[in-house]
């Protein structure tokens, strides 16, 4: 589900803004540049500095020139999954351009093609960005949703920094692809490539192998040298993708950047149908004045337990546990409306709570599925933002289109109906049923009935395995990173997925490892409470390269407060006040069990 979704939807706002619907918005692009550009507050703690990277030299003679790269042959043979072989359909030289963090060296762009074996299904599309002094290591970008456009090779990691250079910047060569298949107007809600087998399982984790091998014929083409040392940086749908690289093709990577990651991503499309149906049902799809009631009214119950009244929800578990919008007020006045019946924006109805609940329950199925997942956690829905119209923050439209949307989930479903329902209505529709005029609301997602073997077969590609005791072996790094206000991809699903670390190998070994860390505020990818930004690229560099591992890790948020920082906390461990001290500075929180 939604790369850094940052390039994905902000052309998806800049769409809307538009009044487009979405139409012509792409769904793909992975690096994340943030235009948001603050300077860090006076005082602010920063993160350690990167190790030297390894030095940078000139193409070798052996190597060609970036031109000479235009239609270079990858036969199939130097793919690792069954392919027609790729082909570079472009190479130029770009000049160099930019200033502070934008400021990108000379380098050569590249776009391919990978042919596919079946002759009816897709091409995987993709691009790779040579600088022309490389600093000899790559970085893959994941994508979004279900992808269908190349994500920026030229852009950032997911929430990475505003004041650093971009993996490109830093001189590293990088790549991406389109997953195997070009989307249409719905951009990363395109689901229609469900109809093709190869189209399937490319998305499902077959295009990630395909792409790194072509892409590293291409820099052996160019460089003559391999690189050493290889990134996967994504987040939503790139998350997964940088969990599957690492758990299926081990030895291709040293480290991986995973934010906010739809790693079980079967299970995650069906915990999203469930929601979708319950905001679908008679009176439940709460208008924008409701959702911001229940923000507010979250936010009187639960913004001080952390220590400070900060508009974030740091102890979002204790918030779970007694926050109840049934039996919940704001400024005194009771958040259900008397008797349950709607009587207008100043509460909430039962028919509305019930939906809000169902969103915070888990979905269990009742069938068996391939992978091995029983259920999809609840979400955080106390205290996130599902889309508020009367914040004026740029992002906010962003934040929308991501969470609740503007319409109710219905039939058929419209555009503006929450991110997750178009996403669930399109898998059901062309890769579960493979009917376009199947009623996907019809379709029970705890007990799908005649639909449960194909949804079964279809998790054996879509969900991650925990198993990456190969990538540790090799000396493999993990950055996992989730905002704690996620409504798309469920933090709780996040959690689970290291504590499987924690349960296979130990905590000490896990230690060893993986970080993981949660952002209160954070919604998916992108907020206008605390919009995440951590340089993450240089942490993992650090653990890495020079066995550093990540300590005294801050955010930064770029458009709630700009400026403002936080500690990131080992989890289950969360940042809270010690009492005194701007609150706006991590140095006024500890982190705590």
């Amino acid at each position: 589900m939604t790369s850094s979704h940052r390039d994905i939807v902000l052309g998806a706002a800049a769409c809307l803004a538009a009044s487009a619907i979405l139409a012509g918005c792409g769904g793909g692009g992975g690096g994340g540049g943030f235009p948001l550009l603050v300077p860090p507050a006076a005082g602010q703690p920063t993160a350690p500095p990167a190790p030297p990277a390894p030095p940078a030299a000139p193409p070798p003679a052996a190597g060609l020139a970036c031109e000479q790269l235009q239609g270079l042959a990858i036969p199939a043979s130097a793919i690792g999954l069954p392919s027609s072989g790729a082909t570079v359909t472009s190479a130029k030289t770009v000049a160099p351009g930019g200033t502070g963090a934008a400021a990108l060296p000379e380098y050569c762009e590249v776009a391919g093609k990978i042919a596919p074996v079946d002759p009816t299904a897709p091409n995987i599309q993709f691009a790779v960005a040579l600088p022309t002094s490389w600093n000899r290591k790559v970085v893959m970008l994941g994508g979004g949703g279900f992808n269908g456009t190349v994500p920026n090779v030229k852009g950032n990691v997911p929430n990475g920094p505003v004041d650093k250079l971009t993996p490109l910047g830093r001189g590293y060569a990088t790549f991406a692809s389109d997953s195997g298949h070009q989307a249409n107007a719905l951009g990363s809600q395109d689901g229609l490539f469900g109809l093709s087998d190869e189209a399937v399982r490319n998305f499902g984790g077959d295009a990630l192998k395909k792409t790194h091998d072509a892409a590293l014929a291409v820099i052996k083409a160019r460089f003559a040298a391999a690189p050493v040392k290889s990134y996967f940086a994504g987040g939503s749908t790139g998350g997964r993708e940088a969990l599957t690289a690492i758990q299926r093709w081990p030895a291709d990577w040293d480290g991986a950047i995973a934010w906010y990651p739809a790693w079980n991503d079967a299970a995650a499309l069906l915990g999203g149908h469930r929601m979708s149906r319950a905001l679908a049902q008679p009176g439940a799809y709460p208008n924008t004045a409701k959702r911001a009631l229940l923000y507010d009214a979250a936010m009187e119950a639960c913004d001080a337990l952390d220590g400070a009244s900060d508009g974030l929800i740091s102890n979002q578990t204790l918030c779970n546990a007694r926050f109840d919008p049934s039996t919940a007020t704001l400024r005194g006045a009771p958040v259900r409306c008397a008797g349950g019946a709607d009587t207008g924006d100043t509460c909430l109805s039962d028919a509305q709570i019930a939906a809000m609940k169902t969103i915070n329950t888990p979905t269990n199925f009742r069938f068996a599925l391939a992978s091995g997942e029983t259920q999809y956690p609840g979400y955080n829905i106390w205290g996130a933002d599902p889309g508020i119209a009367t914040r004026t923050s740029p992002l906010e439209p962003v934040v929308t289109f991501l969470a609740f949307g503007t319409s109710q989930p219905a039939r058929p479903m419209p555009a503006s109906a929450p991110y997750v329902s178009v996403l669930t209505d399109q898998w059901i529709r062309y890769s579960v049923t493979r009917d376009a005029g199947f009623d996907s609301l019809s379709l029970d997602p705890e007990d799908p009935g005649p639909w449960a073997s194909r949804i079964s077969a279809l998790s054996t590609q879509l969900d991650a395995s925990t198993d990456i005791s190969a990538f540790k072996a090799r000396g493999g790094k993990l950055l996992l990173a989730h905002g704690l206000a996620d409504v798309l991809v469920s933090t709780r699903a996040t959690e689970q997925y290291y504590q499987r670390l924690q349960s296979r190998m130990g905590p000490s070994e896990v230690d060893t490892f993986v970080r993981y860390y949660e952002v209160a505020g954070l919604g998916h990818a992108v907020s206008s409470t605390f919009n995440a930004a951590w340089d993450s690229l240089s942490a993992l560099e650090a653990w890495s390269e020079a066995g550093t591992a990540p300590a005294g890790q801050v955010v930064t948020d770029t458009a709630g407060v700009p400026g403002r920082t936080r500690p990131l906390c080992d989890y289950p461990r969360w940042a809270q006040y010690r009492g005194s001290g701007n609150v706006n500075l991590a140095a006024s929180f500890q982190c705590v069990n």
